[in-house]
């Protein structure tokens, strides 16, 4: 399951956006960590064709840490998550969202910059002197980072990524951008350049309180089209770089992210490390193809499902169906 974690000055609304995100309420003093299925319309489409006992979305867990990068134990949650999301307040008098996202840029870069230095300050010692693999990778970081580089940015190898890891740097982790937007507000111009994604937080959080039906006549009352989070959760997709492959029979009808390019050997690994040790081969069909010929077993009489080995780079919208041995 993936982690995002939200950051962003004071009063950016951080925390309203993650009890509209959430349906959860914020609290202070600890971090606010609530998990919440990613909506995807596929898995009822081939539940009701599979007729599948029970359907399972894939999920990620949002993290709102109270102090966000101004307090040290919030910094240390959120080397944890695998993505941040900069909240920039679009609302009320004079938003200065550009000047704030390069504040919260700035913050996070020289919260690693001090992580590093130190970590290569102890890495010297144990080298004694010598030129050792962790200390080529941390002085590359410490460069990038003292040139105002994010580390995601500085062309760092594998080796250097691997070194960095235990670290958790903040500028390594991809970022999404969600502007925080007053009531029929538009996204600026600048913002929308960047792929950022405009959430109404207030509003969102109020319709969070009400039931489906209520919620969903406030939310079109003040024009909101879509809630927030399918887009902030496929911008966070989008920043990690994953792909959702689909599986389905009497069972159940389930969701699978993957990292993209990720073969079929290894999607199968997310599903049980047994189907990745002992894989033979995967039955694949696009979902489409699936919804098309209405049942897999009419795909498979038509032809449509393909027979493909742990090579396979499986795409978006596959469904798979693994077969094994251990």
């Amino acid at each position: 399951m993936k982690e995002i974690g939200l950051v962003g000055m004071p009063f950016s609304g951080r925390s309203t956006l993650f009890t509209a995100l959430t349906r959860v309420g914020s609290h202070g003093g600890r971090a606010n960590v609530a998990v919440v299925p990613v909506p995807d319309p596929r898995l009822e489409v081939l539940a009701r064709i599979e007729r599948s006992a029970r359907v399972v979305p894939a999920q990620v867990r949002f993290v709102d840490v109270p102090g966000g990068v101004s307090s040290a134990q919030g910094l240390a949650r959120l080397r944890e998550v695998d993505a941040l999301a900069v909240v920039l307040r679009c609302f009320g008098t004079e938003p200065r969202p550009a000047e704030e996202l390069a504040e919260v840029r700035a913050e996070l870069l020289l919260a690693d910059l001090i992580v590093i230095e130190q970590a290569l300050e102890r890495a010297l010692k144990r080298a004694r002197g010598a030129e050792s693999p962790e200390v080529r990778a941390l002085a590359a970081a410490r460069a990038a980072l003292e040139a105002g580089t994010p580390l995601r940015a500085a062309g760092l190898d594998d080796e250097a990524h691997h070194a960095l890891r235990a670290l958790g740097p903040l500028t390594a982790k991809p970022e999404v951008v969600v502007a925080n937007l007053a009531e029929h507000a538009e996204l600026p111009e600048e913002l929308a350049a960047q792929g950022a994604v405009g959430v109404s937080a207030a509003i969102e959080a109020e319709a969070a309180e009400l039931d489906p039906a209520e919620a969903a006549a406030l939310l079109e009352a003040f024009g909101v089209r879509e809630p927030g989070l399918p887009r902030v959760i496929a911008a966070c997709y989008r920043a990690l770089d994953l792909v959702t492959f689909l599986t389905t029979g009497e069972d159940e009808t389930r969701a699978w992210p993957v990292r993209r390019g990720a073969r079929a050997a290894e999607a199968a690994g997310t599903i049980h490390s047994d189907l990745q040790r002992g894989f033979i081969r995967a039955e694949v069909i696009a979902y489409e193809d699936l919804v098309a010929a209405g049942s897999l077993d009419a795909a498979r009489s038509a032809g449509r499902v393909r027979i493909e080995g742990k090579d396979y780079v499986v795409q978006e919208g596959d469904v798979l169906h693994v077969r094994f041995a251990v």
